[in-house]
């Protein structure tokens, strides 16, 4: 499985980016997905995470009202829009899958067994 993470940059505070990440596997629609972050100095933290089919959804306290995570099992996508952004936001964005028969969503980092690269997301002040 391998997973492809796009769409960092930097942007201003209160802007927004939305951050994309494809899989290589067809069978993408049974896998939950999840967005974690990683600031220098700290370590991983739990953003956003979604249902294989998408009816579900959990975020961080940090993010909520302001992030949003989907899916498009017909693209192998995942998604995480992000609004409103701020200075603490900065860091580099992991996407993360969990191959899954239930309706699951995992905010744990160990729940997952697969990782992409990562893609560097920096807010200014």
């Amino acid at each position: 499985v391998q997973l492809q993470a796009s769409g960092g940059g930097l942007v201003q505070a209160g802007g927004s980016l939305r951050l994309s990440c494809t899989m290589s596997e067809r069978t993408f629609s049974n896998y939950a997905m999840g967005w974690f972050r990683q600031a220098p100095g700290k370590e991983r933290e739990f953003v956003a995470a979604i249902s294989r089919s998408g009816g579900s959804t959990d975020y961080a306290d940090s993010v909520k009202g302001r992030f949003t995570i989907s899916r498009d099992n017909a693209k192998n996508t995942v998604y995480l829009q992000m609004n409103t952004m701020k200075p603490e936001d900065t860091g580099i964005y992991y996407c993360a899958a969990q191959f899954t028969f239930s309706s699951f969503t995992a905010v744990r980092a160990t729940s997952y067994g697969h990782w992409g690269q990562g893609t560097q997301v920096t807010v200014s002040s």
